[in-house]
This record gives structure tokens, C-alpha cells and sequence, in this order.
């Protein structure tokens, strides 16, 4: 089948920011039942559309489609994506916003994994495919994909309340998590998937016996730093999802497996048939697909070495992965069930956050967005959370050292696994945090997309104030003070003698006018 033709899956049983992003929550609100929303999955081997509508409460699908890109497999040495294969990208996501259209999605999410966080010039490749799709396209981390595989999949599980192990083998990652019910517990994302496995031992889809025994201590090297943690997890039951998983499950199904049951003595024998055929290109297994035989050695050779690190006997197929989790995410971000806010709550746990303190800042930063939200470009949902997630952490290096402790809140929050977000979503409330006080550090906008070049500083200007005039952490409101912004200025407006009443915070105000001299903004207060 051509990569080019949109191709249902088998029947079922979820870096680039804008910061006009649409106020998904209200526009949940605003349409309830009937609102149609969709996740589109840029993964390194396929790439997947769902698209759902909210009925009462629950969510229907009303078309799934696939198309074989083979992403992965278009990174040269450099890291860099080849003109063909960014070609056959933007083609495919081309006919997913033609979908997306016909069936009037209001809300989308979509995403990037292994191979775009690998890709050098994604930037680039970014925006022209969030420009086709007519969608913004985030970039998600290893970790935050596999709380979305697991949450699709527990998704598309019977309800009962079982501990459960979840494999999902993609083009460019494997994503090993257990859990109970909806919540994923233990999670880890691993450097190997069926495309890159593949490409490195089995290159042409030549197999041999050798080629295996190779393939597969490459992923038992990879696998061997987790396994106790995972042999040990208390899982009753494992599932695995997405391609290499579903054609072994396919494979395996005869009279007396009709499910397809994925078991250590099946895979044995797959592994043996697949030898026989030498070259998956001129001869591959009976129900074996065409586009699904040249990655598939390598695939084989990961979830053998699965079963054997992690002492799994038996092997279900989850229908629900990456985008179903999408979706469902995206519901819950839609029903104020977002799990960014769970993280930002964690952090402030986690790190002894003043929450007095943190409550003053926020509202402050929110009062100051609100007034110039539209002068300068902060207008949508993004800038309010943003500014108050940044508003909620800007002390959490302080519980790591008092000196400099914005820089160690700025490297935690850009390297930290926070559930929800985005890499770009991260880099952005880093760069937020990193600059909240002190000297400005415009090198931590540096990575930023392009589309926030002017809005993260500015963004910045916000929360560094918002700091400042809660420095004396009192109890005692703030007066209202307006604000007045132009495209280089911004002008703040404080009650008559309110400012000579408060010496040390009119020398702060010096002191940031200067700061921001350096980046070309005047500061004026009155």
C-alpha cells in the first residue's frame, strides 16, 4: 500500500506555540455536546489522525486515519530531515487538514515524538507543517508520550481496576509503563524502536540469524538499567500497542489464538519464520504488510527482548495508544482535568513552595496581563497560563539555594518530566522563570519558537514586575496600578504619593528600568 493513500487501522473496541493559542475552555463551553476535537500523532514510522466528538459527557470517533511516512528514516548523519521525506510529511498532514476541515474540528492537538526531538532543523520543519495543518504542532518528551500511550490505552481496556503493564514499540522510542486504572505510575521512554532497530541491523530488510542475536543485545543493553524496576512493579496483566505490536498480535492469530495472543514460545517461532524469508522486501510472512515488513526485524527483536527482560509470559493488544491519549488528554484540559496544572501543583509540593506568596505573584501577573493582553499580543489561554504556572514555581529553586535561585528553577523546569507539557511549553515557562529577577538572561529565549520572539519577553516584563511589587511579601493588597503598554514601552501608573510612601520599591523600579534598558524597552512609573 503507497504511503501516500490514507489507510483506516484495524477497528478499535490522543514545537511550534502560538500565543494566540484558542481558549479551548471556552470554547468547551461554549459548544458542550457535539463539539468535535482530534489528535494527530507525528510519530517516526507513522503518522496517525483520530478525530472524536463529545456526546454527554463521552467521547465517539468518528474517523481514524494512518498514513506510512517512515519520518525516522529520513535523518541523515547530521541529524537533518531530507527534502523527500519533509515532502512526504507535509503531503500526509496536507490530507489530514482537508479531514480536519470537512469535519469542522474546533479543537486539535498535535504532536511530535522521537524523531522530532532528535531533528536538528525542526524549527523549520515545524512550521511548515503547523502552517499545512493549520494546527500548531508540539514537541512532546519521551516520558509525557508514554503517560499518553498509557492513558489511550487504559482508555480502550475493560474498567476493571487491574495493575497493568503497557508496551508500546514505535518507529524511533520504546514506552515501557505500569499503572492502575487511568493513572500511570511508572514510566520510561527508551532510545530503540522498529525504524531505528531496523535501519541498524537489518538495513535493506535483509535478515539473518546473526543480524537477530545482534538486534537483539543492542535492546537488551538498553532494556537492562530498567527491567528490575519494572519486573518489580506489581503489574498483573501486560498490553502492548501501535504497529510492531498489533502485526506480531496479527502473526500469531490462528484457530486456536484467535486474539492473537502474544506469547515467548509465538515470538520464538516468528523469529525463525522471518529468518527463512532472508529479504522482508521479496518475501515476507503471510499477513504481513507491505509497508509494515521492512521495520519489522527490528521491532521483533525489541519486543523479544521485552519479554525476557521484564518476565512477561502473555501479551494482550490494546487498541487505544498515543493519539486516542491525545484525545482524552485534550478532554480533560477541555473539563478542567488538565494534568499540567497536576504537575505545577506537584512541583510546589514537592519543593516547599510559599504558597501565600506564589497566590500574591500570580494575581498580580494575571491583573498586569489582563490590561495589556491586546496591545501587546498576550490576547488567548496560553499567556494566562503561562503566566500563572511561572507566577505558582518562580521560588521552587529556592528549596536548591537562595543565591541564583532562579537559575536553578530555570534548569529544573527545562529539564524536569512534567506530565502535560510540551518541550516548547517547558522552554518557555524556563525562560519565564530564569528571567524573573535579577539580570535579564536572553539566552534563555534563544531556543524559544520563533512565533514567541517578541511575546516570551514581554511575557517576562510581566512576571519580573508582578515579583518586585510583592518583594516585601505583606499581606496588604497592592493599590490598583495601570498599565500602559506600547511596542517599546510600558508605562505603570501607581496611586498619588503611593510611591514616595514606598522607598524601597521606587529603587527596584530604578533598578528594573535599567535592566530593561539593555533590552531596548523603557520602563516609566509614576
Amino acid at each position: 500500500m503507497s504511503s501516500g493513500t490514507p489507510t483506516p487501522p484495524p477497528p478499535a473496541v490522543a514545537d511550534l506555540l502560538s500565543p494566540s493559542e484558542p481558549d479551548l475552555a471556552r470554547t468547551a463551553d461554549q459548544e458542550g455536546d457535539g463539539q468535535v476535537i482530534a489528535a494527530v500523532d507525528l510519530g517516526s514510522n507513522s503518522f496517525h489522525m483520530v478525530v472524536g466528538r463529545l456526546q454527554q459527557g463521552r467521547l465517539s470517533i468518528l474517523d481514524r486515519i494512518r498514513e506510512m511516512v517512515r519520518l525516522g528514516a529520513g535523518l541523515d548523519d547530521e541529524g537533518r530531515l531530507s527534502a523527500e521525506v519533509s515532502e512526504r510529511a507535509l503531503a500526509c498532514l496536507s490530507r489530514f487538514a482537508e479531514r480536519l476541515d470537512s469535519l469542522r474540528a474546533g479543537s486539535v492537538r498535535a504532536v511530535g515524538t522521537n524523531t522530532l526531538r532528535k531533528t536538528r532543523d525542526r524549527h523549520r520543519f515545524l512550521s511548515d507543517a503547523s502552517r499545512v495543518l493549520g494546527h500548531p504542532i508540539d514537541v512532546i518528551s519521551g516520558v509525557e508520550e508514554a503517560r499518553l500511550v498509557y492513558l489511550g490505552a487504559a482508555h480502550s481496556l475493560p474498567g476493571a481496576p487491574e495493575n497493568r503493564l503497557v508496551v508500546d514499540i514505535g518507529g524511533g522510542s520504546t514506552e515501557l509503563i505500569a499503572g492502575s486504572g487511568y493513572t500511570a505510575q511508572r514510566l520510561e521512554s527508551l532510545y530503540m524502536g522498529c525504524v531505528s532497530v531496523s535501519s541498524s541491523f537489518f538495513p535493506g530488510a535483509r535478515v539473518t540469524a546473526k543480524r537477530f542475536r545482534q538486534a537483539r543485545l543492542a535492546a537488551r543493553q538498553e532494556l537492562a538499567p530498567v527491567a528490575e524496576r519494572f519486573r518489580g512493579a506489581g503489574w498483573e496483566r501486560a498490553y502492548g500497542t501501535s504497529g510492531t505490536i498489533r502485526a506480531t498480535a496479527k502473526l500469531l492469530a490462528d484457530d486456536d489464538n484467535p486474539s492473537g495472543i502474544i506469547t515467548r514460545d509465538g515470538l520464538a517461532k516468528l523469529q525463525a519464520k522471518v529468518v527463512t524469508c532472508r529479504n522482508l522486501r521479496t518475501k515476507r510472512p503471510a499477513r504481513l504488510s507491505e509497508d509494515r515488513a521492512p521495520v519489522y526485524p527490528g521491532g521483533l527483536a525489541i519486543i523479544t527482548e521485552v519479554f525476557d527482560a521484564l518476565g512477561i509470559e502473555s501479551m494482550r493488544v490494546a487498541e487505544g495508544a498515543l493519539r486516542e491519549g491525545l484525545l482524552y488528554d485534550l478532554l480533560g484540559r477541555l473539563t478542567d482535568e488538565d494534568a499540567r496544572q497536576r504537575s505545577v501543583q506537584s512541583l510546589q509540593d514537592r519543593f516547599h513552595v510559599d504558597l501565600r506568596q506564589a497566590a500574591r505573584v500570580e494575581a498580580v501577573v494575571l491583573d498586569f496581563l489582563r490590561q495589556v493582553a491586546v496591545d501587546w499580543g498576550l490576547d488567548g489561554q496560553l499567556p494566562r497560563q503561562l503566566a500563572s504556572w511561572a507566577a505558582r514555581l518562580h521560588e521552587i529553586g529556592l528549596d536548591i539555594a537562595h543565591a541564583q535561585h532562579h537559575r536553578h528553577a530555570a534548569y529544573l523546569l527545562r529539564h524536569a518530566d512534567l506530565a502535560g507539557f510540551s518541550t516548547g511549553e517547558q522552554l518557555l515557562l524556563s525562560a519565564l522563570v530564569g528571567n524573573h529577577r535579577r539580570r535579564l538572561r536572553p539566552e534563555l529565549m534563544d531556543g524559544l519558537p520563533s512565533s514567541w520572539s517578541v511575546s516570551a519577553p514581554r511575557l517576562a516584563v510581566l512576571l519580573r514586575l508582578s515579583v518586585l511589587l510583592c518583594r516585601s511579601r505583606s499581606e496588604t493588597p497592592l493599590p490598583p496600578i495601570a498599565l500602559t503598554a506600547r511596542e517599546k514601552s510600558l508605562t505603570l501608573e501607581f496611586p498619588d504619593d503611593w510611591l514616595e510612601a514606598h522607598q524601597l520599591t521606587l529603587e527596584d523600579l530604578r533598578q528594573e528600568a535599567r535592566y530593561q534598558s539593555t533590552s531596548g524597552l523603557r520602563l516609566r512609573y509614576r
